[in-house]
């Protein structure tokens, strides 16, 4: 008995310093969160973080006058939604009172991931807090859709802040109403918590003052040693980008050679993950003389940068060099993303021009046609546009955490709450995910672009519309001949595929090849074929609507790579000795990646 109680006083005076070293930890660490949050920008434009008071005063008058003009609905939807709430709490409060803690499972339960313990379907009080916000959540969502008084792209605002709105509030989100988080507060005697804090502390002082969860674990990775490795090497360098030329695999490559324009909203090396699903690395095997350029990351200095330097001392030169080092007279041309878009205006300039430079070209996931904005409605009105110039004028660049952000709330369950939840309540460390990490790689954009972008494609639609106005010329999309492939994605919430088929179908090429890959934005671009995870659909006659062109495709397993592969290597030519970096007379400037790919904007 003695041992026995020796060994109790021994476990709780472990206990005991156990909790005092939290303690102190705690405090410390509380000190630190209150520096790091004085370092917020408090000048920041409020007008970036959320819509216009117009927006606020339409959707109220709009409800009040429905209140007003038909009051048995809303008196229908208050009495139903009451009576659900009150079945609710009766049939806890009962279970309570029974000394039930197990209640029967509630199979009636929508199947949504944050509420998969079992504790929300069958323990009393996590029950009750689950269905009286899922009732909540059903009130908000119902009122909002019924919303007379308010044009479309209102609604859709309204509706998309209403959701914002139910995910901030979701229970998983406060620890008070989180069984897990609470369950692993008691299995580690509050560690969790402490460790949870520091992790917070650390995001608010790695955003200066700003939240927003770390994604990915920043030291599991590094730029030119566990990811973005492919061989190669840096031939060109401007105040733009760096362009590198990749060392060849085989040892012939077909003539013309292919030059890759990534966004510079992102870093390239998303197309240079791991080998394994490198395009890169997969696009050399097959034996074609790859460039890929590598913009800068901007900062203040680049402030009067725009659309028409990315073309002239991007597009152009990157064209130009590959041309001299090739000794080729053509290029094939891939744009990705909003590098797609300023590649279209591109191709209308030089056809203004008579330049043939550019073979083919490539467009992954590209918009041209902004009649319809998808789901960046929201945050391409005025008032956010507005604030958007107030700052870039200001700051000379929209700094990249306002784009991070911006992309996070697209998805917020998944990019903020979530990550939050098992960073900040559950303690845990963030993942070593190398897209998650690339994600949270982000780059600054210079402000007169920013401008340009936002006003004259996005709201006026100038490249599908009157014309596009650019080192004088007034181009449109129509104005392009040459033959052309693009892919979109099936789940793609930032560039939706029927929006971007909209703009491809009105290219003024013969040639024209529409690819639909499934999957999203990124993995339905990045799908290896050695993966076979998602496949896609073909349709060769490039005609009508995105509707009609999905109802005559056909659906084909695996990774489209191959087929455009296939359709590339129509248009590259007869083989020739490969080439290797440096070659041609060109000073190697160093070894891919480069070094603008490894400025940060953090720091």
């Amino acid at each position: 008995m003695a041992q026995h109680a020796d060994g109790g006083d021994s476990d709780m005076g472990d206990n005991l310093e156990r909790l005092n070293a939290n303690l102190a930890k705690m405090e410390e660490l509380s000190k630190r969160m209150v520096a790091a949050l004085g370092q917020k920008d408090l000048t920041a434009d409020a007008g970036m973080s959320g819509p216009g008071q117009e927006l606020y005063v339409k959707a109220g008058s709009a409800l009040f006058n429905e209140m007003l003009t038909n009051p048995t609905k809303l008196m229908g939807h208050q009495v139903a939604y009451w009576s659900k709430a009150v079945e609710n709490f009766i049939e806890t409060q009962q279970a309570l009172a029974a000394g039930q803690f197990e209640m029967p499972e509630d199979d009636d339960a929508p199947k949504d991931k944050r509420f998969a313990n079992p504790m929300w379907r069958t323990h009393p009080y996590f029950r009750f807090v689950r269905k009286q916000y899922e009732l909540n959540s059903q009130a908000i969502e119902q009122s909002m859709a019924e919303l007379e008084g308010l044009d479309e792209k209102e609604k859709s605002r309204v509706e998309f802040f209403s959701r914002q709105i139910i995910d901030l509030f979701a229970p998983t989100n406060y620890l008070a109403t989180n069984p897990d988080a609470l369950q692993k507060a008691i299995d580690t005697d509050g560690q969790s918590l402490v460790d949870g804090l520091e992790n917070l502390v650390r995001d608010i002082e790695a955003n200066k003052g700003e939240l927003l969860p770390t994604l990915s674990d920043p030291n599991a990775f590094k730029v030119g040693q566990n990811i973005g490795t492919a061989e190669g090497k840096v031939v060109f360098r401007n105040r733009m980008m760096e362009v590198i030329q990749y060392a060849p695999k085989t040892d012939t490559v077909y003539r013309t050679p292919l030059v890759i324009f990534p966004p510079w909203i992102n870093k390239f090396y998303i197309m240079d993950l791991k080998p394994q699903n490198s395009l890169i690395r997969w696009i050399v095997e097959q034996g074609y003389t790859l460039f890929v350029v590598s913009w800068v990351n901007p900062d203040a200095s680049y402030a009067e940068v725009g659309l028409e330097d990315y073309i002239e001392e991007g597009y152009l030169e990157a064209v130009r060099v590959a041309k001299e080092i090739t000794g080729e007279k053509q290029v094939n041309a891939v744009g990705y993303c909003i590098a797609g878009t300023t590649l279209s205006a591109t191709l209308a300039l030089l056809q203004k021009r008579g330049d043939k430079s550019i073979k083919s070209a490539t467009f992954f996931t590209t918009l041209t046609d902004f009649s319809d904005q998808g789901e960046f409605t929201v945050f391409l009105q005025d008032d956010f546009v507005d604030a958007i110039e107030r700052q870039v004028t200001e700051k000379g660049i929209l700094d990249s955490f306002f784009m991070s952000k911006t992309m996070s709330f697209l998805r917020s369950n998944d990019l903020v709450y979530g990550p939050a939840v098992r960073s900040y309540m559950m303690g845990e460390a963030p993942p070593a995910f190398d897209l998650l990490y690339w994600n949270g790689d982000s780059t600054n954009l210079p402000g007169r672009m920013v401008k340009q972008y936002l006003r004259q494609l996005c709201q006026g639609n100038e490249l599908a519309g009157d014309g596009f106005k650019i080192l004088g010329e007034t181009v449109s999309i129509r104005d392009i001949k040459l033959p052309v492939c693009s892919v979109g994605t099936k789940t793609d919430h930032i560039a939706p595929w029927k929006n971007c088929y909209r703009g491809f179908s009105q290219f003024g090429s013969r040639d024209k090849t529409f690819i639909m890959s499934e999957s999203g934005h990124i993995a339905g671009i990045i799908n290896p074929p050695s993966k076979k995870k998602y496949g896609h659909f073909l349709n060769p006659k490039v005609k009508g609507t995105a509707d009609e062109w999905l109802e005559g495709a056909e659906f084909h397993e695996g990774s489209w790579w191959p087929v455009w592969e296939e359709w590339l290597q129509r248009r590259s030519g007869a083989q020739v000795s490969a080439r290797e970096p440096g070659e041609s007379g060109y000073e190697i400037l160093g070894d891919a990646p480069g070094t603008y790919v490894l400025a940060t904007t953090k720091g």
